[in-house]
């Protein structure tokens, strides 16, 4: 990978359609037939919970190749206190050079925005194996539960990282999904609509 190709900067109103058909290729198929994503990034700007200042695109020659975004959330405490912490994602490279490390580039760039930013940590759902490399682990070991997961069940897919070192000492509790995340699959259908017809696979490896 040439690091000087490419640079990282904060996304605008022009981008959005680019960046959503971008989303849209990204997922399409991953994790259930067709995708949200594209349609789940298009109302997460509108929400009061969306961070303007950590909306990053990735360009490479002219185009743009990789978005990551972040959310603002929280923990339920167990004491009862609530623990702002953000939440991310989508996040997403061109499906012709994913596993060449421009991923991890974006990943990295937009942790320490948010960092200097002065938030103290990030939770949301990965793969471990990738963001791990990034300073990602369990959020398990922080003591922190996922909403809605019963009891026993496997959580290795809920990840987290501290922005801030000990910021989540002595906390634990449950992490919420920000409301923006769920969106009705009728409107998911109708936006998907407005781009051009892709045909939808039930693969293996599908979650949904």
């Amino acid at each position: 990978m040439n690091k000087t190709a490419f640079f990282i900067r904060p996304e605008k109103p022009d981008d959005y359609r680019t960046v959503e058909n971008l989303v849209r290729e990204s997922f399409w198929n991953v994790y259930r037939p067709g995708c949200s994503e594209h349609y789940v990034i298009h109302v997460l700007r509108d929400d009061p919970a969306f961070i303007k200042e950590l909306d990053f695109v990735m360009e490479l020659e002219g185009e743009i190749i990789g978005q990551n975004m972040f959310m603002r959330t929280v923990i339920n405490a167990d004491d009862g206190t609530d623990v702002p912490v953000l939440t991310m994602g989508p996040i997403c490279i061109a499906p012709e050079l994913k596993r060449k490390g421009y991923g991890k580039e974006l990943l990295d760039y937009s942790l320490e925005k948010a960092e200097s930013l002065g938030f103290g940590a990030v939770l949301f759902e990965g793969n471990i194996l990738f963001y791990g490399k990034s300073g990602f682990d369990y959020a398990s070991k922080f003591g922190i539960r996922y909403h809605d997961l019963p009891e026993g069940a496997d959580s290795s897919f809920f990840l987290c990282k501290e922005l801030i070192s000990g910021y989540l000492d002595s906390v634990t509790g449950v992490y919420q999904t920000p409301a923006g995340y769920y969106v009705d699959d009728a409107d998911v259908e109708e936006f998907d609509g407005s781009f051009p017809p892709k045909e939808k696979k039930k693969l293996p490896g599908q979650i949904f």
